[in-house]
């Protein structure tokens, strides 16, 4: 593993409890920790025990705010690694050569659930990378999906009222099926394209690990010589872009809430280190006007037809946290900490991003100095005379603390930008004080349907039915009707089949939003990658051993755990602690021993098959739909099955 300067810091704050005495917070070691002092054995606690008020007083405030949005997250350590010079396009360090090496911490949250919700919910997901560069921290913040539900950020605490549990009775939880958040669609228009993205099976993932993310926002690269380009990044995983059914994501979240932490947890503790690729589009800003959407509009993408992404390195995920308060939950990220090289647009959801997420952090974490918090400190010096304030370490020398000064020469002084200062990009700005969005911004179906074109039959079909079940959820048929009626600008047919199966009336609109326009880019079966590395394996067998088939599929870079009917030497899981949806997979390695286990296998290979999921049988015995698509008797055939991941060409397949 390289180097990670980061990890090497953290190192000075990390404690190892192994064989310590017990001590207080001021290092005085105790006798005792299971009684309080008391006036006798039965008497009353007394007031001087002053290790007892401090363990109690400690355990009281240990939990800080959860985030407002985003609050159930996971995270990891690494690396980022270039592919190439980047300095044509931009002057940042940390892509100006070849197999340049930076230490990174990314989180992966939900945006609309508490800390406590499931981990497979309908939802957006956040992806944020804290960037420890040489030149200081830079935070790449965005979500999987690469459009937003509105356009201005002052719309955005409108949006998460909407979307949280309704204020009255605080349900539902983590979900965006229910009357408030459908009534602020069907009242905002310019949601329309991130509902289809939402209501698509991006909103499921298959694993964090195999989830596309994007900026979302519009940047700014900037080169040594002064040229910019607008950006829009792009984090590519290698293992693909795949995606869970609905049925099998509902189940998922009663049967391990945790499953997509747990699942990158425990690949990262296997060394299935996980990767993503970043890539850029890149707009010159000669060309800004020259497509039929306004490039700041953060509700509408770039397609990747007209605007290429251009691969600038690889992010490998190689080491979990420690401690998951101290690091993933203490993290702070901020769409304003950049480097030189990278620079912001007058994108209004992004202007308005930078005012809030300082905000939140100085609620949340309890002050100005989150910055000093051991995850957050950058891996070079920082130095100026922001002072003092909650939870400040830092112990700033000497008597100055402002610029202008005899005393220590002016120091800390600026650093000119040509030796590696940050100096704003300069842009001519010009315009009236005026609360108004610019006519460019106005439409808000075109790419929309764009988007549902682009899809496979697959694709649309999965959305059909999530637009029919998040609607039918809301108790307000004015709410259905109207949203019926707006999504009909989108494809009138999709309209009317969702009407129906919600029983509100057919939209009155016939003719959707005129474009034939298509990216193929953003259906997530366009040049799909496919393999079988780290996918789940539940191999159901009678006890005995089966080492041999292990090492077969193990040879083939999938995880295996075997299941029977009862816990034994050759058994990880029985069919009470197993699930069929906390699998890719399933191999039927022996006969059942008894009436019961033939019920318990044949149920669970029965949900497999209604998943669209690989099925492998080393005995004759299979249900009737032993010939179908993705039903196999040979371990290699199995395996080219398992590569991808579903067959979609099942007859009779529920799910």
């Amino acid at each position: 593993m390289l180097t990670n300067k980061k990890q090497q810091q953290l190192e000075s704050w990390k404690s190892d409890d192994s064989n310590a005495p017990l001590t207080t917070n001021e290092g005085l070691k105790m006798a005792e920790d299971e009684h309080s002092l008391k006036a006798g054995e039965r008497g009353p606690t007394l007031l001087e025990d002053f290790y007892f008020r401090e363990k109690m007083t400690h355990f009281d405030h240990e939990r800080i705010p959860e985030r407002v949005v985003h609050a159930r997250g996971t995270a990891a350590h690494g690396i980022f690694e270039c592919y190439e010079d980047a300095s044509d396009i931009t002057k940042a360090d940390f892509l100006s050569e070849k197999g340049k090496v930076t230490p990174v911490f990314t989180r992966i949250s939900t945006v609309a659930g508490s800390r406590g919700s499931a981990d497979t919910v309908r939802d957006v997901r956040g992806f944020a990378t804290k960037f420890y560069t040489d030149e200081g921290n830079y935070d790449l913040v965005g979500n999987n999906i690469p459009v937003f539900f509105m356009q201005d950020a002052i719309k955005f605490p409108d949006f998460v009222h909407a979307v949280k549990p309704e204020p009255h009775n605080e349900i539902p939880q983590a979900q965006s099926a229910h009357d408030t958040f459908w009534d602020y669609i069907a009242s905002n228009e310019e949601s329309a394209h991130m509902v289809m993205w939402h209501l698509s099976d991006r909103a499921i993932p298959r694993s964090l690990r195999m989830m596309e993310a994007f900026g979302v926002n519009t940047y700014r690269f900037i080169n040594a010589k002064g040229d910019a380009h607008f950006v829009k990044f792009h984090w590519k995983p290698t293992l693909g872009v795949h995606s869970l059914v609905w049925d099998e994501a509902q189940k998922i979240a009663g049967k391990d809430p945790d499953f997509h932490r747990r699942d990158l947890y425990e690949n990262i503790e296997r060394g299935n280190f996980v990767e993503y690729e970043l890539g850029v589009q890149l707009i010159p800003e000669a060309n800004e006007f020259d497509f039929d959407f306004d490039v700041l509009d953060p509700t509408k993408l770039w397609p990747e037809e007209q605007v290429p992404v251009r691969l600038l390195g690889k992010m490998t995920l190689n080491e979990n946290v420690d401690n998951f308060f101290a690091e993933t939950e203490q993290v702070a990220f901020h769409v304003g900490n950049v480097v030189p090289g990278i620079d912001f647009s007058n994108d209004p959801l992004l202007q308005g991003r930078l005012f809030s997420y300082t905000d939140t952090q100085l609620i949340r974490l309890g002050g100005p100095n989150f910055h000093e918090l051991p995850i957050n400190r950058p891996v070079c010096p920082f130095h100026n005379n922001m002072r003092d304030g909650y939870g400040r370490q830092t112990i700033n020398k000497g008597p100055v603390s402002y610029h202008q000064n005899g005393i220590q020469n002016n120091h800390p002084a600026p650093v000119p930008e040509e030796e590696g200062g940050y100096a704003h990009y300069e842009e001519k700005v010009e315009g009236r004080k005026v609360r108004a969005r610019s006519e460019s911004f106005a439409d808000h179906f075109t790419q929309a349907r764009m988007f549902w074109i682009s899809l496979t039959d697959i694709e649309r079909e999965h959305l059909t039915k999530a637009f029919s079940f998040e609607l039918g959820k809301v108790e307000r048929k004015d709410v259905r009707q109207r949203v019926v009626e707006m999504f009909s600008h989108v494809c009138p047919k999709l309209a009317t089949t969702v009407a129906r199966n919600v029983g509100v009336e057919p939209p009155t609109n016939d003719k959707p939003v005129e474009t034939d326009q298509t990216s193929p880019a953003v259906s997530q079966f366009h040049d799909p990658i496919f393999k079988p590395d780290t996918l789940k394996v539940a191999l159901l067998t009678d006890g005995s051993d089966v080492t041999d088939v292990v090492n077969m599929l193990e040879e083939a870079k999938l995880t295996v755990e075997t299941v029977s009917a009862t816990q034994g030497e050759h058994v990880d899981e029985t069919f009470d602690t197993a699930d069929p949806v906390l699998y890719d997979a399933v191999v039927v390695a022996h006969e059942p021993t008894d009436a019961r286990m033939n019920a318990q296998m044949n149920a669970f290979v029965t949900e497999m098959y209604n998943h669209y999921k690989p099925i492998n049988s080393l005995h004759p015995e299979l249900p009737s739909f032993a010939s179908d698509a993705g039903v196999t008797t040979t371990l290699q055939a199995f395996i080219e099955d398992v590569a991808k991941h579903r067959h979609w060409d099942r007859p009779d397949a529920l799910g």
